[in-house]
């Protein structure tokens, strides 16, 4: 099969590698049939994030069941189906608590020795505790495919940044980052009932997606302009509830900058200088909480589907430019150029 590899900074390719097949009983084989690129990605492919030369690479698709494992019980062969971002055995007291992301026999796709999601199928470990089934009629139905593509990682993340941010209906929030997460933090923190929602970010087409999503205003400033306007919208108070989406040091300085006194801070950024931001007496002094991490999206599947199946919330918009899977490296390129905002794979 054709499948992505990453070799050295900014030298990704696409390449013939061993089909996959089942290995342990508790797997299945799946073909992709919507992936994409995520901005994580890029700090791989930026080379601030270490790679073996040829390591697979991406964590976000959906696609068909083909082949299935003795033990597995939950899935056949032709099941439409969306996989979070790591894989979880569903059986473990993380998982039991929703924080599949700790499982001790889970795993990221495109680690060392699995296939990554950027290619013409997986193996998928554990699949009854990592997948969730969709409904079949979806796979002929474009536009709804690439919303619920978005479940696999930035919905289910912005999601997760915004009950750390302690969004509740009338609250104000603010949203450092415009990249498919903040975005997608926008799309939640409406969906959880935010009166108010303050947008950061300098770039016209995301802006405009923001607005869509839900933003009442956009701040277009940056570090302490930044901060003078949003303390400008809420009267000098800040919002209730920031959600990082950036994960470095000037976006979490923003963040703990324009937070209300007693609020909170979801953060979801992956981490490159973000701890540099941070200054434990301010935010003791101002009592401003600090939750998030990474995201546990499998926990979060169900309560978002429905409402990406109903048309209540449509992440689809986030993906920009479509490749299929030969134009990966053109992707990447476009999205750390960013003259993409996310890329949509279809193999």
């Amino acid at each position: 099969m054709r499948a992505t590899t990453i070799h050295a900074p900014f030298d990704m390719r696409v390449e013939n590698v061993p089909d996959p097949v089942i290995r342990d009983s508790t797997d299945v084989v799946l073909r992709v049939l919507r992936a994409c690129i995520c901005g994580s990605d890029l700090w791989a492919y930026r080379g601030e994030a270490a790679r073996q030369p040829g390591q697979r690479i991406g964590h976000e698709f959906l696609g068909i069941v083909e082949a299935v494992g003795s033990e597995v019980t939950g899935f056949a062969a032709g099941d439409l189906v969306v996989a979070p971002f790591v894989w979880s055995d569903g059986t473990c007291e993380y998982c039991a608590e929703g924080l599949q992301t700790s499982c001790p026999r889970g795993g990221f796709w495109g680690s060392v020795g699995s296939d990554g999601g950027q290619g013409e199928a997986v193996r998928v470990p554990f699949a009854d505790g990592t997948l969730v089934k969709l409904p079949a009629e979806a796979a002929s139905d474009d536009r709804l495919l690439t919303a619920l593509l978005a479940l696999s990682d930035v919905l289910g993340t912005g999601h997760h940044a915004a009950l750390g941010a302690g969004v509740k209906p009338g609250s104000t929030v603010a949203v450092v980052g415009d990249g498919a997460v903040g975005l997608c933090g926008v799309l939640a923190a409406k969906r959880l009932g935010a009166e108010r929602i303050i947008a950061l970010g300098r770039h016209t087409a995301r802006t405009d997606i923001a607005r869509a999503f839900g933003a009442t205003d956009v701040v277009a400033e940056r570090g302490e302009a930044a901060e003078a306007a949003v303390r400008e919208l809420t009267g000098g108070q800040g919002a209730h509830g920031v959600i990082e989406a950036v994960g470095t040091e000037q976006s979490m300085r923003t963040a703990v900058a324009i937070t209300r006194d007693g609020g909170s801070i979801g953060y979801v950024g992956v981490p490159h200088g973000s701890g540099t931001g941070l200054d434990l007496s301010v935010m003791f002094d101002r009592n401003i909480a600090l939750r998030g991490g990474v995201a546990p999206v499998r926990a979060y599947i169900p309560e978002l589907l429905p409402d990406v199946l109903s048309g209540t919330i449509d992440p689809s918009p986030v993906f920009d430019l479509t490749v299929d899977i030969e134009g990966v490296p053109d992707g990447y390129r476009a999205m750390d150029d960013r003259t993409a905002l996310k890329v949509l794979v279809k193999p």
